[in-house]
Order: structure tokens, then C-alpha cells, then sequence
């Protein structure tokens, strides 16, 4: 990962590096710190400083967005389906029946054990929103501490969209449903979600593509990102995922809720470039319809 650097402005001119850095990229001051501690890692004009060093118009600011070693996971090589990649991300289409983190298994291939092999030097993986171990689609990781932490403020600015399509039973009496539904535990279980009025706020859109034979495709939106929440969404409904068994019932069609994250839209954290993905339906939903 390269150093990210920065000409100093004119109206930048007398204020410290730490200043600069805040300003430009968002620095935190706990990352400001870690840089403080690592050699080499902040620069003025090629030449290592502390975060207090006052810069003049023209001066280069430069810093090390890496993190400071490799995270300790266990590399498990696993082919790799890759919409988009570049010095700071990397967003996969993520197959059936993985997880993201590390499981339970240890010989069981993750998201994070399979990056974990084909990074090299000392990118890591750091997933931006997670998926549910059955759900398909994309899913952004960030190369860095710093870039997740960017990529989370894209976020809560509502510059972050993904959307799904799922295969649900039954078909919805209306064609576009909002639902504004608080989702909290489910008494007594310390996995399974509910909605219920204490709850914290859960807001998605579900809109109907196509009905047959008494099964739906919709397409749907999250506005915020609760734990198992359009699945969640739809059996409140009275419409379950096909194959949910968490919310619904097992299927024989299908050994997975029937989700997949199919579009991704979100301004680059680096280059505030507009990225807009697609991820193909997989097979085992196709076959569903």
C-alpha cells in the first residue's frame, strides 16, 4: 500500500502536520498516535516528524495508511471471485456457505483465511458490512485499519448502498413495501433477531420483480443494518426467504436462505470516485426461479 500524500495549501500554511491530516484525510488522533510510533510513517518533505511540525504552502505531507504488521490469520488459499480491487479495497462476490471471520473450524475455509493467503505484504482484511454465512453477493473489505475506518464514515454518511434480491415464499399483497420495524434478540436465544417494540431502528424497502408459482423475487434495500434484518423483514411480513430455516422453514430447492447482495454504490474513501458493482444471481437462486 502506497503513502498518501497531500501538497500543503496556501490556507494550510502555519498550522501543524497533525492539522493537515485531519483536514485532508480524516485522520483520527488515535491513529495520529500509532503513526507517531511507527518509524518512517509520517513525513514533511521526505524527512520523518512529529505530528506537531508546522508546514508551509507547497510543503508534501505524507503517511503510511497500512497497518502496522499482519494481522494474526491463518492464510487458507481459496479461489476468489473479485468484482473490484485496487491499492485500498477489495470487493468479492462472496459464494454460498461462508463465513466472513474465522469459524469454529479451523480447517474451514473464511473470507478472512482466504484473503489472509492472497494478500502479500502487510494488507489485511478488514470487512466493511458483513454477511450472513448462507447470504451471497458482494461484500467490501477494506486493506487497512485507517481505510475501514474511512469507509465506515461513507457510511454513516449515506454514501454506502447495497442492495439485494432474495426469493421469497408466497407473494407480498403490494408491489412496493416500506417497513419500518425495530428488530432486537429473540428472548431466550442469543442468535436469533425479532422485531419488537424496543428494538432498535430497522428501515427497509421491499419491492416485488416477478411472481410464480407461489414464490416471489423481490428486490430489497436496507436503510440500516441490524443483524439479520431483511430476513427478519420478510418473515414479519408474512413472506420468509426460501431455505430461511432461521425464520421460516428448510427447503429442499435450496440449503441456504435465498438472499444475494446483487448491487454495491459507494464513494471511493480515497479518490471520491462514484464505484457502482453488479454481482450475477448464483446458481442455486436461478434454479429457484
Amino acid at each position: 500500500m502506497d503513502m498518501l500524500r497531500h501538497t500543503v495549501t496556501t490556507e494550510q500554511q502555519g498550522r501543524t502536520v497533525e492539522d493537515v491530516l485531519q483536514d485532508t484525510y480524516d485522520v483520527s488522533e488515535t491513529y495520529l498516535k500509532r503513526l507517531k510510533r511507527r518509524c518512517g510513517s509520517l513525513l514533511l518533505n521526505g524527512v520523518p516528524v512529529y505530528n506537531t511540525a508546522r508546514v508551509t504552502a507547497g510543503d508534501m505531507v505524507s503517511f503510511d495508511p497500512a497497518d502496522e504488521a499482519p494481522l494474526p490469520i491463518r492464510p487458507i488459499p481459496y479461489p476468489l471471485s473479485i468484482a473490484y480491487e485496487d491499492a485500498w479495497l477489495i470487493v468479492l462476490d462472496k459464494p454460498a456457505n461462508m463465513s466472513v471471520h474465522p469459524a469454529r473450524d479451523p480447517e474451514e475455509p473464511t473470507v478472512e483465511n482466504a484473503l489472509a493467503a492472497y494478500f502479500t505484504g502487510r494488507d489485511n482484511s478488514h470487512p466493511v458490512s458483513r454477511l450472513d454465512k448462507g447470504t451471497t453477493g458482494l461484500l467490501s473489505v477494506a486493506k487497512s485499519g485507517y481505510i475501514h475506518a474511512r469507509m465506515k464514515t461513507i457510511q454513516h454518511a449515506g454514501a454506502f448502498q447495497k442492495t439485494y434480491l432474495a426469493i421469497t415464499e408466497g407473494t407480498p399483497a403490494r408491489c412496493r413495501i416500506e417497513i419500518n420495524a425495530p428488530i432486537g434478540p429473540l428472548p431466550g436465544s442469543t442468535y436469533q433477531r425479532c422485531v419488537r417494540a424496543d428494538g432498535a431502528e430497522a428501515r427497509s424497502l421491499m419491492e416485488v420483480l416477478t411472481s410464480k408459482n407461489g414464490r416471489s423475487l423481490v428486490r430489497l434495500t436496507p436503510f440500516t443494518g441490524r443483524t439479520h434484518q431483511l430476513r427478519v423483514h420478510m418473515a414479519h411480513i408474512g413472506h420468509p426467504l426460501v431455505g430461511d430455516w432461521l425464520y421460516g422453514e428448510r427447503s429442499t430447492l435450496i440449503d441456504r436462505p435465498a438472499l444475494h447482495a446483487s448491487e454495491l454504490t459507494f464513494l471511493h474513501p480515497i479518490t471520491g470516485e462514484r464505484i457502482q458493482l453488479c454481482a450475477p444471481l448464483p446458481e442455486d437462486m436461478q434454479r429457484l426461479l
